[in-house]
């Protein structure tokens, strides 16, 4: 069974009561349990991290590349100045999906660029809680159709 990181960036702890208007209203346990709901029907693991520290991101990434198939990301601020964030998901060649609650490229300015997406397979911003869903089941079908190492 293939193994995913997901990996939860700053201030996404907070969410529930964070922004409503940005964000909504799930916290992230809400994501969470949706993710491994979603899991179970993918057929696959997950192991799920948050952290507000760019270094520990980092750690988590370069950690990923023994035991993990791919790695499911929201960078939150992160995504757009970490060139570290950017370097590790890079260094590890794993696929990676990036995603965001709201769409990143509606709001202001400084949040269109995502130093982290060109390291990553794809990025699914702005359908709230169901971009996590959406990055989730991109990531199964991109490790599924990956051909094991002979």
């Amino acid at each position: 069974m293939k193994k995913i990181l997901v990996l939860h960036g700053p201030n996404l702890n907070l969410l529930g009561s964070r922004e409503q208007a940005v964000y909504g209203k799930a916290t992230l346990e809400d994501i969470n349990l949706g993710l491994k709901a979603a899991a179970k029907k993918l057929k696959v693991r997950l192991q799920i991290e948050q952290s507000n520290h760019e270094g520990e991101i980092v750690d988590l990434i370069g950690k990923a590349r023994k035991g993990f198939d791919g790695i499911l990301i929201n960078p939150a601020a992160y995504t757009h100045t970490s060139i570290a964030i950017r370097d590790a998901l890079l260094a590890v060649d794993l696929p990676a999906v990036e995603v965001h609650l709201s769409n990143i490229y509606k709001r202001e300015d400084f949040r269109h660029k995502s130093l982290s997406a060109a390291a990553c397979s794809g990025q699914v911003a702005g359908f709230g809680v169901e971009s996590y869903l959406l990055g989730l089941t991109g990531l199964a079908g991109i490790l599924k159709s990956k051909k094991p190492a002979a």
